[in-house]
């Protein structure tokens, strides 16, 4: 089988300064995989290679076994290939409906239209409200996203990213300042998101970690250190010693 997402060699210099070194994985269709490793290790710049933010020094990425290596963001989200960020994005003033349904007329080239009537595409506006309550928000779908907590920002950009319609989802961080009372429902969306995506997600909380991914890839100084599934992260005395502690 195809994967979903492969990269090969991933390289990235700035200047003199080494941060990926030829990291290779691959996402097959359906599978959830962690990304793990201390502070400082590339996890976030391989991200950004991946989704188009930034352009590697060397090496590839295929999306359902086509070369996107030379594309742009905007092409690799149209494409099906779509990404969160540690810090919010959104737009603080629209409502969290308004919000989706720009992401909805987007993914279908309607963005020149958006100013008209909502109305006028109520297969879109359906969607929109579907997708806001498989994130718990139906009941916010009026409200500015300012006026949110932080948590549910998260669920936000989550309901966003889907109405893209994915193939495959990188999450960076969907717990970075989220408080601890919140976590269970980012818990519920994760759990909630279309079983056949493929989704890599950069975390910290190690309890998220071991319970949402089914295969685990440690990075260490830029260069993948190990990739096995949780029990064989947990008894590797390299990640141990690396990032999970002894």
């Amino acid at each position: 089988m195809t994967p979903l997402l492969q990269v090969d060699g991933l390289d990235k210099h700035f200047g003199g300064l080494h941060v990926t070194r030829g990291v290779s994985l691959a996402i097959a269709p359906a599978e959830r995989v962690a990304l793990i490793g201390p502070n400082g290790a590339g996890k976030t710049t391989l991200v950004n290679l991946i989704s188009g933010v930034l352009p590697p020094s060397a090496g590839w990425v295929r999306l359902a076994g086509e070369d996107v290596t030379a594309q742009s963001q905007a092409q690799r989200v149209r494409a099906g290939l779509v990404r969160t960020f540690q810090v919010t994005t959104l737009a603080q003033h629209l409502p969290v409906q308004r919000q989706v349904q720009l992401a909805l007329f987007e993914r279908e080239r309607l963005a020149h239209r958006a100013w008209r009537p909502v109305q006028a595409y109520s297969a879109l506006a359906d969607e929109a409200r579907a997708i806001l309550a498989t994130f718990g928000l139906d009941s916010h779908a009026a409200l500015p996203t300012g006026e949110l907590a932080y948590g549910e920002q998260r669920l936000v950009e989550m309901a966003l990213a889907l109405a893209l319609r994915p193939r495959v989802l990188l999450l960076d961080e969907p717990m970075a300042g989220v408080p601890q009372g919140d976590g269970h429902r980012l818990l519920a969306a994760l759990d909630a998101l279309p079983p056949e995506l493929g989704i890599l997600i950069i975390e910290h909380d190690m309890d998220l970690v071991f319970r949402f991914a089914q295969r685990i890839v440690v990075m260490a100084e830029g260069a993948v250190l190990a990739d096995g599934t949780p029990a064989q992260i947990r008894a590797d005395s390299r990640v141990r010693a690396a990032y999970l502690g002894q």
